[in-house]
């Protein structure tokens, strides 16, 4: 009891009920002690304790105010887990190195990975460094420049060289965009050398590779050099008319989807010009004109994007050039006589892009081929 009223604090009327009936306990044991009056003292003594018992429980104050684990099942939940992890203390360090090795296995990918297409990169980039280099011979000399690229001696040579550099980035790097890009230099190169068969392949790759789905200019590009390769199997039939309009009309649908499917600026006028081009070569000179009339018109508009200098100038200039060159070969009153203005220099610019051209066309001659 003293227990109880140290725990309670200040003194209730319970309290001092409680000790009034101790008190008076107190002394009936005192008077009974000699007399022995076991059964009516004990029966007293047993009531007043069991009163008191009652008393005490009722003093007892309820806890009312709510702790932190009855406000927030989340600590309780914390608590459990964390008596968990204690009992399973080996668990949970496997997992916990799982996760790290899971971690830096996934950095080490993605490092491995950009590794692998800086490498293919570079090796593409000297595949295209030899596509393009210089024909002739080294420069020699105390005087001579210095040389900003390849020189190789014959077409052939250089043909072949950026062939084995595209070959070797499809092999090495297989997987990566470059290998893909190598892929359409090496079909373009597989044109140059009339190898339609094997150039079709390479193509038909590129046009359903993720790339190709990803960048609309290579998959117009892979659906042009599809084209072309049914152009060179039309000129190799020769004779055989039958065989020579089947290759061309393969080569129309190919432009056709080109025209239709390719969302980047100036494949719908190529792919136009093309199949004027094929329409012509079958001999269909009314549809040829249609389509080049139209192109004439596409071409011809002026770029909305101003130059460097904030000149406006025609956005398709070659290919203006190259059609209005179609449409005088059908009939001369379809485009203006060509115009002979004078350049920097007092050189005529129409008259530099036509040598231009015809160089260009002479490099092909000599290279074995070049693209229709």
């Amino acid at each position: 009891m003293a227990a109880r009223v140290a725990a309670l604090g200040a003194d209730t009327p319970e309290e001092l009920q409680a000790r009034e009936e101790e008190r008076k306990l107190a002394e009936r044991r005192a008077k009974n002690r000699k007399a022995k009056r076991g059964k009516k003292g004990g029966g007293l003594e047993t009531a007043a304790s069991k009163r008191l018992s009652k008393i005490g429980e009722r003093a007892v104050p309820k806890r009312t105010v709510a702790v932190a684990a009855d406000a927030d099942p989340l600590i309780e939940r914390t608590a459990k887990l964390s008596e968990w992890a204690k009992k399973n203390q080996k668990l949970v360090t496997q997992l916990g190195v799982a996760l790290v090795v899971a971690l830096l296995g996934t950095a080490g990918y993605m490092w491995w990975g950009q590794k692998r297409e800086v490498e293919a990169s570079v090796a593409l980039a000297k595949a295209v460094a030899d596509e393009r280099g210089r024909i002739g011979e080294p420069a020699k000399g105390e005087d001579a420049p210095e040389e900003t690229g390849p020189v190789f001696k014959t077409y052939e040579a250089r043909r072949e060289a950026a062939l084995a550099k595209y070959r070797a980035v499809v092999a090495q790097h297989a997987g990566t965009g470059a290998a893909m890009l190598a892929r359409l230099g090496e079909a373009s190169i597989l044109l140059d050398k009339r190898e339609a068969d094997a150039a079709i392949a390479a193509y038909n790759e590129v046009k359903a590779s993720p790339l190709a789905a990803a960048d609309a200019e290579v998959r117009g590009r892979a659906l042009e050099g599809l084209g072309f390769a049914s152009e060179i199997k039309a000129v190799a039939a020769g004779s055989n008319a039958e065989e020579a309009n089947k290759h061309f009309d393969a080569a129309i649908t190919l432009y056709k989807e080109l025209e239709s499917s390719v969302d980047a600026k100036g494949f719908k006028e190529l792919a136009m010009y093309h199949q004027a081009r094929c329409h012509l070569a079958k001999g269909d000179k009314d549809r040829a004109k249609e389509l080049l009339l139209s192109v004439k018109e596409r071409t011809s508009k002026v770029d909305d994007t101003p130059t460097t200098h904030g000149a406006r100038t025609n956005a398709f200039p070659y290919l203006t050039e190259m059609t209005l060159d179609r449409l005088r070969e059908i009939d001369p009153s379809l485009a203006p006589p060509k115009r002979f203005n004078e350049g920097p220099g007092g050189a005529s610019m129409d008259l530099q892009l036509r040598q231009l051209i015809e160089r260009m066309k002479k490099q092909q001659q000599q290279g074995g081929g070049g693209h229709p």
